[in-house]
């Protein structure tokens, strides 16, 4: 009899010991070691030497010898995902999509699989019946008779039906379902979870398959399992989005094949995942009369420039402390500008309430937008409001000066596109801009206390 080896593995971030340690020397948690048995000993090599006619020869050869020919791409008819996979999805490539739970991670993937008609796609789910998925799909309104459905959790099954089916695409639904009769701990766990995503890798490289593996995250918003699982894979894919809204973003933390700042935006409808082509228009389409308050950055989202409406409340403080409340914006860059406006304009924020709110449920991080949120502090603090036909496109230091911002040129294209008449940016972004063939005027300035000459 051979003697079963069993491991310990830390369950915060998957580090392997061969004893139980109290203290992870990687992530430095406390009491995260589990032990999990590991049987190697019936380990069969999954053989796809059958699957297709590419045979791959593993050989050392120069690098001179290697054709650098593009990647083949398969087009999917969503603009937004062949947008974030960067121009569609690579064959053999293996992507990993994370989200909360409910944001609409498998009906994305599921309306991206019925929509490629061209191909057979298998879609494994661990979770849903054969009844649910189809309750979906019907929601969905697609049919596709190359659809597959396997619903099963054992690696071994899944395989043996992939070497009948011979799928064009694999979606795994997902990943911390799986379980694989080479490792004898549950479902989710550490090892599991490394051991099916690396059969699935094997199986992706070896077929040239692409595989699409939906992933759980945690309560802090990290991907369940180890790190290791984020490397294995060509593509990391983060589904976010506040459920209180229709709107919901699909950001690129890794791409092998692409740029990493490409982002899609989606709108959740009952007939699943509709892709917004344009969604300024929508960001700032509730605007209808003037109100002190409001103004319009002009920010990037990734690689695509985006309109959004900042809205500022300042009020006189009722309690000794005054408030600072923020909603998809950095509390403490709010108490910067607040400082800047108090120190460089005189303005006496200390003793007002002051609350703010980026429109539609986006979080922001660009610093570009820190020109629209003075001025609406401002607009608010004056209770003027600002002229409807223009919009900000600025970082503000902490001397109150106006800094530039990268790719001016697109942001300034975007208002324009939108009917914007005026843009300001900072002075030492003018030098780059050809301002001949604008439609739109661009106003330079240097200071925050010109811009509010110019306004009010």
């Amino acid at each position: 009899m051979s003697k079963i080896k069993t491991a310990f593995f830390c369950n915060n971030c998957g580090y392997e010991s061969t004893k139980w340690l109290g203290k992870c020397p990687s992530c430095n948690q406390w009491n995260t070691f589990i032990e999990e048995v590991i049987d190697k000993g019936n380990k069969n090599e999954n053989e796809w030497k059958f699957f297709s006619e590419d045979k791959k020869t593993t050989k050392t050869i120069s690098l001179n010898e290697v054709s650098s020919i593009e990647e083949k791409r398969i087009v999917t008819t969503d603009a937004e995902l062949n947008r974030v996979l960067g121009g569609g999805i690579v064959a053999g490539s293996i992507v990993l999509v994370a989200g909360e739970p409910g944001i609409g991670k498998s009906t994305l993937f599921l309306q991206a699989g019925l929509l490629l008609n061209q191909l057979i796609v298998l879609y494994i789910s661990g979770e849903e019946s054969e009844q649910q998925i189809k309750m979906r799909a019907d929601r969905i309104g697609v049919n596709n008779e190359n659809f597959y459905l396997l619903t099963e959790t054992s690696t071994a099954t899944i395989f043996k039906e992939i070497k009948k089916l011979k799928p064009q695409i694999v979606i795994v639904d997902s990943i911390q379902t799986l379980q694989s009769n080479l490792i004898e701990s549950s479902a989710g766990s550490v090892s599991q979870i490394k051991e099916c995503a690396a059969e699935f890798h094997r199986f992706a490289k070896e077929t040239n398959t692409p595989v699409f593996l939906i992933g759980h995250i945690t309560k802090d918003g990290t991907i369940a399992g180890p790190k290791v699982l984020e490397h294995m894979v060509d593509t990391v894919l983060q589904f976010e989005g506040d459920r209180h809204y229709a709107y919901r973003i699909l950001r690129t933390l890794k791409n092998r094949f692409g740029s990493t700042a490409e982002l899609g935006i989606y709108e959740m409808t009952s007939n699943g995942m509709k892709a917004v082509t344009n969604p300024s228009e929508i960001l700032i389409t509730q605007r209808e009369e003037q109100l002190s308050g409001s103004a319009i950055a002009a920010t990037l989202e990734g690689m695509r420039p985006l309109l959004i409406e900042v809205q500022a409340l300042v009020t006189q403080s009722v309690y000794g402390t005054p408030q600072r409340t923020v909603s998809g914006f950095d509390l403490r860059r709010l108490q910067l500008l607040l400082a800047v406006l108090e120190k460089r304009g005189g303005f006496h924020f200390g003793v007002k309430d002051v609350f703010v709110n980026i429109a539609g449920g986006l979080k922001v991080e660009d610093p570009s937008t820190d020109l629209a949120i003075i001025c609406a502090l401002l607009s608010s603090y004056e209770d003027v409001p600002l002229p409807q036909q223009i919009c900000f496109a600025g970082e503000v230091g902490l001397n109150g000066e106006i800094r530039a911002v990268n790719r001016i040129e697109q942001r300034i294209a975007e208002a324009e596109k939108l009917g914007f008449e005026k843009i300001i940016v900072s002075r030492y972004n003018k030098k780059g801009i050809d301002i001949k063939n604008l439609k739109i005027e661009v106003i330079a300035l240097s200071q925050v206390h010109e811009v509010y000459q110019y306004l009010f």
